[in-house]
């Protein structure tokens, strides 16, 4: 009996196996799945692309100022919505075109060779160029940057335009703002110097106002002495006998009057100088700054301007006046009268119907002056700002807020300082000043 041969796999269609086929088609599956794969990736891709390239135009559509993009030949590859309303025309219109058609002549080689140079060197740059706009020739400034590819080579570069015409109109308008500025600001310090002025006049008023009825209560005495001896001499002269003239002399009491003429005389004069003083205050007061500085005696400056503060203020308003005799100090006596005018006018106002101090002494070779009152005193969180140009805690009309300010430029300028001391009640302001020519520079 014959042996069965064994059998292979049974031959199909083609003269494949069925496992071939399977292999075959499972590669067509892989393939298939890798197709569908890439395909998802191109859509995601695709989806991408179109979201950046609307994301792009939309920066493009809203950028103001004129916005180009230019390959290193300086052709235009994109641009902003803007330079096309610049240019009169669609700014599909420069895509493609050389940098170079949209300037005039003068303008080309300048702006060409910052874009060079920027690309090449790989630093941004400023240049002024003009545009061919729609309405002529305009200058802009172009701020030029490279831009780079992966590898940090420079393929070109980005240029934002802004009018210059625009820049100079803000320019100008900075500076007639900075300029009324400074013109509020000059008003404002003379506002607050008439205002120390109407102070001032309201003390000086009284000052004045002493003396000068003095002078004439004793000049209306020296008429009435001066009548009484005319009609002692005019006997005299008309040959009177001698005890006509002693009857005479003792009717109008010529020797009680001779006694008091002198005194007369004398109180005439010392109201005259009186005056004169307060004058010769005055035109210190008023100095421009530019006269040197000398030693002065800071006590006696400070009772007369704390006299001239009190006339102006509440009826009976005293403030209680310390000094351990004559200070010295070196400066310029009316400028630190106004410094001292203003902080005692500023404690009185603060203080209401409490007390005032000004106490003034000599410590380590320098003149000291304090003001004190108590009032509600400055908050801590102010007191950085207490002697800032216009800062007031005052209500409005009530202050410019210059008057602290002007008194600390006006001790600086004096080598001296002027500072808000800590206190347990109201405020306290001490103004230090140089005692000496060699400690004019040196605040401790």
């Amino acid at each position: 009996m014959a042996s069965a041969t064994p059998k292979g796999p049974e031959p199909v269609a083609g003269g494949l196996t069925d496992a071939a086929w399977m292999d075959v088609l499972q590669a067509v599956d892989r393939t298939y799945a890798e197709l569908v794969d890439y395909q998802e990736q191109l859509e995601r891709q695709n989806a991408e692309t179109a979201m950046l390239r609307r994301f792009m135009e939309s920066v493009l559509g809203s950028v103001s100022d004129a916005l180009i993009v230019v390959d290193r030949q300086g052709r235009v590859e994109e641009a902003s919505r803007s330079l096309g309303a610049l240019l009169g025309r669609d700014r599909a219109e420069a895509l493609g075109r050389p940098l170079a058609e949209l300037l005039p002549e003068a303008s080309r080689a300048p702006l060409a060779q910052v874009v060079e140079r920027v690309i090449a060197a790989r630093r941004p740059d400023t240049v002024e160029a003009d545009l061919l706009t729609a309405e002529g020739p305009a200058p802009f400034e172009f701020s030029v940057t490279p831009r780079l590819d992966e590898r940090g080579r420079g393929v070109g570069a980005v240029l934002t335009g802004r009018p210059l015409g625009e820049l100079r109109r803000a320019y100008a308008e900075l500076e007639e703002s900075h300029r009324q500025m400074q013109l509020t600001q000059a008003h404002l310090v003379r506002s607050e110097k008439l205002a120390s002025l109407g102070r001032l006049l309201a003390g000086v008023a009284h000052e004045l106002n002493n003396p000068i009825s003095f002078v004439y209560a004793n000049a209306h005495a020296l008429e009435k002495y001066a009548t009484r001896f005319e009609t002692y001499f005019e006997r005299v002269q008309a040959g009177a006998s001698r005890e006509e003239l002693i009857a005479l002399r003792a009717e109008l009491k010529l020797d009680r009057e001779l006694r008091n003429l002198r005194s007369a005389i004398q109180g005439a004069r010392d109201g005259a100088e009186r005056v004169r003083d307060i004058v010769a205050d005055l035109r210190r007061l008023s100095a421009d700054g530019a006269g040197e500085r000398t030693l002065f005696d800071l006590a006696d400056t400070a009772r007369t301007a704390v006299s001239w503060v009190e006339r102006g203020v509440r009826p009976g308003a005293a403030a209680v006046f310390e000094a351990e005799g004559p200070v010295p100090a070196l400066g310029r006596a009316g400028h630190i009268q106004q410094v001292v005018m203003n902080l005692v006018q500023n404690a009185f106002d603060a203080a209401g119907e409490g007390a005032v101090r000004v106490s003034v002494r000599s410590e380590n070779d320098r003149a000291v002056l304090e003001v004190c009152d108590d009032g509600p005193g400055v908050p801590e969180d102010l007191h950085h700002a207490i002697f800032d140009p216009f800062f007031t805690t005052k209500a409005v009309g009530k202050g410019t807020g210059l008057g602290l300010a002007i008194s600390a430029k006006i001790a600086e300028e004096h080598g001296g300082r002027l500072s808000l001391e800590p206190s347990a009640t109201g405020a306290r302001f001490r103004l230090d000043l140089p005692a000496r020519p060699d400690l004019a520079g040196d605040v401790p």
